[in-house]
């Protein structure tokens, strides 16, 4: 009688590359609404009582940028976006579990108890890597989706391209203009990370564990995944508005060459300027939009990335 063999789990290459697949499926549905989050976050930027409005919201954002600039306005960093979200989720989504079984060992436990604490630990370390690798592609990406010809907010910068982008930058700023805003991107990055997966995976584990619903159930990872946007939206958006402004900010050159920032110095400096002219909700401009962005991004990245992997196992199984 043949022994029945566990299959192996998949390799941190596999992981990530169904990670970043995931992740550009589930980018092409919530862009839209990460152009609206970003010409939110940079009108009235620094401006007491908020300034002129251009935009009165979310859906005015959607239909005034369908309207004038139709559906490449719409999905204005589309290209950036695809890379940094396949770096970002790739190692997100591929090293959170290395890292949370590797955690666990090293301080006595099985691997597979869901420990918030190595949760937390994991999901930020993996974010932190993602986000280290994707910060040039996140950086034009932001400066694309704050491009308007017709109705502009914040600093404008033009690009024909992403290769242009990231050829201006070297040219005008070298190397280290790529790295612009790393700080501010780690932290949004290590918020949202350190919260979307820990939450996901203890819902999904609360829901079966208590017959609530089946493991492998489309409605299960729905829920899941649904729960985790919320509490990505509440955490990370601070972060993720000071990011935007620490991206788009004008810049200066400093006498020894180098452009330096006009604004901010890093964002921790662009969050206290904000609260202390624009109060606590400041930080929280384009939370609307922020939602209608994580919410569907959180399910469809985290419902299809449950999906893939599924396939690819039964896949990989059968042929071995």
């Amino acid at each position: 009688m043949a022994s029945s063999t566990i299959p192996p789990p998949l390799s941190m290459l596999e992981s990530f590359l169904c990670g970043g697949l995931a992740g550009c499926i589930a980018v092409t549905v919530s862009n839209p609404a990460e152009v609206a989050k970003t010409r939110l976050q940079l009108q009235g930027e620094l401006v007491k009582g908020g300034g002129k409005r251009v935009y009165k919201d979310v859906l005015d954002v959607l239909a005034k940028t369908w309207r004038n600039e139709g559906i490449r306005g719409l999905q204005r960093g589309l290209g950036p976006a695809y890379v940094y979200q396949t770096l970002l989720n790739g190692s997100r989504l591929g090293f959170y579990e290395p890292f949370r079984r590797t955690i666990n060992r090293s301080i006595g436990r099985s691997i597979t108890d869901q420990i918030p604490f190595t949760s937390v630990l994991a999901g930020a370390a993996s974010g932190i890597i993602g986000a280290s690798f994707g910060n040039p592609l996140f950086l034009i990406k932001a400066r694309m989706q704050a491009y308007s010809p017709i109705l502009p907010v914040g600093t404008q910068h033009y690009y024909k391209s992403s290769f242009d982008a990231l050829a201006t930058i070297f040219r005008t700023e070298k190397f280290w203009g790529l790295l612009r805003g790393m700080d501010a991107a780690i932290l949004r990055t290590a918020m949202g990370s350190s919260v979307q997966l820990p939450t996901y995976k203890w819902t999904k584990n609360q829901l079966v564990s208590h017959g609530l619903l089946p493991s492998n159930s489309i409605l299960t990872y729905l829920v899941s995944s649904s729960v985790s946007g919320v509490c990505v939206c509440i955490v990370m958006q601070p972060a993720d508005t000071a990011l935007t402004r620490v991206y788009n900010q004008p810049t200066t050159r400093t006498p020894d060459g180098r452009l330096s920032g006009i604004l901010y110095r890093n964002p921790i400096d662009c969050l206290w300027k904000t609260f202390r002219t624009e109060g606590v909700f400041g930080w929280y401009k384009g939370s609307t939009a922020q939602f209608l962005r994580v919410a569907p991004h959180t399910i469809i990245t985290l419902t299809v990335n449950d999906i893939i992997l599924g396939l690819y196992k039964d896949i990989r199984n059968r042929r071995s």
